[in-house]
């Protein structure tokens, strides 16, 4: 039985746990930011390393019964470490956000100046959205892309806008952009300027640590930050990841604490050991290159279909769809109908949006999480022809629950798994 003591304990709790077990049971995950964890994962993440404090670093710690706490930060950061070919990795981060405040406030000084993505073309709130507290301490400028139907940087106006505005930090990275970058460009802008080349590899991780995409450390990138779910397929947590300057990474380690959080997460980080241990099998380079194999596979479709897709398709694990400017439904109302079906996405604004960003023209959408369950090329091309198909019978509730019915029959043969390795 699943949750027995909480079940006994917490009825109402129990009940909206059993509910997402079967939502996540019975449903198609495609929020390309989401993933399925092994079961050693979440046992990590659940242990009694819960109950205990452990403000500092292995061996310089506050509080006195750390050998154990020591021993399983150790390993996370050095097979962190194995995983992306660095020297310094600091694993303490809660969430990604935090890694990239974090890492913020180890480089800089209030006032300094960000060169990043623009939120629109693809980057993330903590890159310099104006809505963030970051952008009340630090100055952002922006970089977009030439042509969004191609996904091409505007790397000319990028070296122009560092010129002018010359930014201690040039940072690469996004949240809803498809493609590959060029880090030689980016390394190039920011040597050129005198500024940190820093990554911000949330959304590819695992694809980075699978081999399956470059990594950034081999064009000279300073630093990446990162998430430890999505792609890489650990718990929700952060970590900062610096190449080889001993000095920076002293800076992260302060930032992160005492700077800007007490005491680490012990659980998660034990899960997050787990997760990349994992990550270092061969097994895995499998399943990252099967990601990327199966985003294709949905790309042709959709392009065969006529819809409109930011970039042109995708490099990686996730494709952006321009649903209303291609067939007429609003990103909220795509994410409506296909969750109905047992799809679940997420609505997404697109390049120089015209709509609202709680209903906007886009969805987002991406394979990690069908890839864990055992999808390849010829289930993930049905779903994005039942997605198609939902998106243009949005009324027809006699199809939608064809297509809910054919969710359910994929979900039954490919059922979550236990273990990866």
């Amino acid at each position: 039985m699943l949750y027995p003591h909480v079940k006994k304990q917490d009825p109402a709790v129990y009940k909206a746990l059993m509910g997402e077990e079967e939502r996540q049971r019975d449903g198609l995950e495609l929020i390309p930011s989401e993933n399925y964890v092994s079961k050693a994962v979440r046992e990590a993440n659940s242990s009694n390393l819960t109950n205990k404090y452990s403000e500092g670093y292995p061996g310089k710690r506050y509080y006195g019964g750390q050998t154990y706490t020591d021993i399983v930060e150790n390993i996370a950061r050095d097979r962190a470490k194995k995983l992306f070919d660095c020297k310094f990795a600091n694993v303490q981060p809660h969430a990604g956000a935090p890694a990239n405040v974090g890492m913020y406030f180890a480089l800089l000084n209030p006032g300094d100046t960000v060169l990043g993505m623009d939120l629109s073309h693809g980057g993330h709130l903590t890159h310099g959205h104006p809505v963030t507290y970051l952008t009340k301490i630090y100055k952002f400028v922006r970089y977009k892309m030439k042509d969004a139907d191609t996904g091409e940087i505007d790397y000319d106006e990028m070296r122009e806008v560092a010129k002018r505005e010359k930014p201690k930090i040039v940072l690469a990275g996004y949240s809803a952009y498809p493609r590959e970058l060029d880090y030689a460009k980016f390394v190039s802008i920011a040597r050129e300027v005198g500024a940190l080349a820093v990554m911000d590899i949330a959304h590819i991780a695992g694809l980075i640590a699978g081999r399956a995409m470059k990594n950034p450390f081999d064009f000279g990138f300073d630093i990446m930050t990162t998430t430890t779910h999505k792609t890489l397929r650990g718990p929700r947590g952060g970590m900062i990841l610096t190449r080889d300057n001993e000095e920076i990474a002293k800076k992260i380690d302060k930032s992160i604490f005492p700077g800007l959080q007490g005491g680490p997460l012990m659980n998660t980080i034990a899960a997050k050991a787990v997760c990349f241990g994992e990550a270092l099998s061969p097994k895995y380079r499998t399943y990252a290159k099967q990601v990327l194999k199966n985003a294709k596979a949905m790309e042709k479709v959709f392009k065969s279909a006529n819809i409109r897709m930011i970039t042109g398709g995708t490099d990686s694990h996730l494709i952006l769809a321009d649903v209303y400017g291609s067939l007429g439904i609003g990103g909220q109302d795509a994410e409506t109908v296909l969750d109905e079906v047992g799809i679940t996405l997420n609505k997404n604004s697109i390049a120089d949006d015209t709509r609202k960003p709680m209903d906007p023209s886009g969805i987002r959408f991406g394979t990690p999480a069908i890839t864990t369950r055992g999808f390849k090329e010829k289930e993930c091309a049905k779903v994005a022809e039942l997605m198609i198909e939902t998106l243009k019978n949005k009324n027809d509730k006699k199809i939608h629950r064809r297509v809910r019915e054919d969710i359910r029959k994929m979900c039954k043969k490919f059922p979550i798994p236990d273990a990866f390795v």
